[in-house]
């Protein structure tokens, strides 16, 4: 599959935009046409409802694919810089190109928004792709194999299915570029192996994202954005907040203002409820189920192992040395952490990894600017959750152990596409090169520093001052007179004598 997506790139066929916009529209006719098949597949892996898979998978596919299509006459073409003055006559400019192949290793969480974002980008870019869809939401996957062919060049865009072993031989393969999302520990494999072929690689990983609750905010609307944000899909979110810090003196109104948003989102039997999720299989079941041992649980807990199971749940007075608080939870617990003080939540945060997202609920803009100011994490939403990943002209992705590169609109089709330096010069203007001919005197140098030292952007009354500016060039330039060298004048009084 790799070598025929190869071959079918170089014929050059992804080159015009034409194409690449042909397969796009295909793209959004697949998640259109196909909604009902998604829909199932999801519902078997995920237990997503009917109509919170078109909010939280497809609809955003269906935007960025209707946002890229506009945008990529523009997106792809020349883009011009600005120009010194020994450049101003010149053509200088970036061209964005493809990189080549492409893989995509996606996730199973959310596994089309996750699979299909980075493959829009792939496309747009004009680079062959190979996708490789989570084995762990095997519905899904055996979704992807068997109809995005119907609808893609199915040789520059194959779909390769499997596990571990099959995942393992793909990263032994030479790519142009690996875009991976998943967890920290996979992200470092994908990154170990991508480094024996020099391909470089995005990775959209994650870690355990805060949320800073400030004592005078409006903790009711606070607490059902909170709440939405941890629990839907389960928990199994990337960027949900992972966990909460708050002065102890709120901490049992932000317990009660859960619990009271988890009942009007999801009834008093979340297990009955269409639009709460479940555990993706047993093996992160027993996972996030042991992360409430040594905690107290306020309220919640409850679990069904024979449905992957777990109830929305907070737990409180949670120590830092905590089970929960060792890894990413990736499920619907959410532990509070008490600090006295916005100062020591902040040394809290640095003091960790640095994470996907950092949430911050306050009316003080001046609170929320310091934090940003003085903490680090891949984005920063204030007094909401998630809907930072749906702002297409925001780059989405990480920073140290939560990931590398960015994507989502315009920073998706960079992110896979080569951005090439131009610089495109004439024969003509000989005599302004005689400042950078040897021989080399101080007088040229001075010159040098003033022609590189000032850079021109022309604008709109570039061709109007074009022609005076060459001009002055030329007669600096001829001011500067290799002839005037004492080398030179040297070889002259001898030509004189003789």
């Amino acid at each position: 599959m790799l070598e025929r997506a190869r071959r079918a790139f170089l014929t050059g066929r992804t080159k015009p935009l034409e194409y690449r916009i042909r397969q796009l529209k295909s793209l959004q006719r697949f998640l259109v046409e196909r909604k009902t098949e998604i829909a199932t597949a999801l519902n078997k892996d995920l237990h997503k409802s009917e109509h919170g898979i078109p909010l939280f998978e497809t609809l955003s596919l269906e935007g960025e694919i209707s946002l890229t299509v506009n945008k990529l006459a523009e997106w792809a073409a020349p883009r011009p810089v600005e120009k010194n003055l020994l450049t101003i006559s010149d053509q200088v400019y970036i061209q964005p190109e493809p990189l080549g192949v492409v893989l995509v290793i996606g996730a199973w969480n959310y596994p089309w928004a996750v699979t299909i974002q980075p493959l829009i980008g792939a496309i747009a870019a004009g680079n062959a792709a190979v996708v490789k869809p989570s084995e762990v939401s095997m519905h899904t996957a055996k979704i992807m194999e068997d109809l995005l062919p119907l609808y893609l060049d199915k040789e520059m865009y194959p779909v390769v299915t499997g596990g571990v072993l099959e995942t393992q031989e793909l990263l032994k393969q030479r790519f142009d570029h690996i875009f991976y999302t998943g967890n920290s520990t996979v992200g470092k494999l994908v990154m170990e192996a991508a480094s024996h072929h020099l391909t470089p690689v995005t990775l959209e990983l994650g870690g355990k994202s805060p949320c800073y609750i400030d004592s005078s905010c409006d903790l009711t609307i606070a607490c059902r954005r909170i709440a939405w944000g941890k629990f839907s899909n389960c928990g199994q979110t990337c960027i949900a907040p992972d966990y909460v810090l708050c002065n102890p003196a709120i901490q049992d109104r932000v317990v009660e203002e859960i619990r009271k948003a988890v009942k009007e989102f999801y009834t008093d039997d979340p297990k009955s409820c269409t639009d709460y999720g479940r555990i993706i299989n047993q093996r992160h079941f027993k996972r996030v189920k042991a992360m409430m041992e040594d905690s107290l649980v306020a309220f919640g807990g409850e679990n069904d192992e024979s449905q992957n199971y777990i109830a929305p749940t907070v737990l409180k007075d949670v120590k830092p040395e905590a089970k929960v608080m060792q890894e990413e939870i990736f499920g619907p617990i959410l532990p509070i952490i008490t600090v006295s003080s916005v100062d020591e939540a902040i040394i809290f945060i640095n003091e960790r990894e640095k994470p996907l997202a950092l949430y911050i609920f306050s009316p003080d803009t001046k609170l929320i600017k310091r934090m940003i100011a003085e903490t680090s994490s891949g984005g920063v939403l204030a007094n909401d959750c998630l809907v930072q990943y749906s702002v297409s002209s925001l780059p989405f992705g990480g920073v140290g152990n939560s990931g590398m590169g960015a994507y989502h609109g315009k920073y998706g089709f960079d992110q896979l596409s080569h951005l090439r330096s131009c610089l495109v010069k004439s024969l003509s203007m000989e005599v302004a090169n005689k400042i950078r001919y040897p021989p080399h005197t101080a007088k040229k140098v001075g010159w040098a520093r003033f022609f590189i030292y000032r850079q021109v952007n022309l604008g709109r009354l570039g061709k109007l001052v074009l022609l005076p500016l060459l001009a002055l060039i030329a007669a600096i330039a001829l001011q500067v007179n290799p002839f005037s060298d004492s080398r030179e004048n040297s070889y002259n009084a001898e030509s004189d004598n003789s």
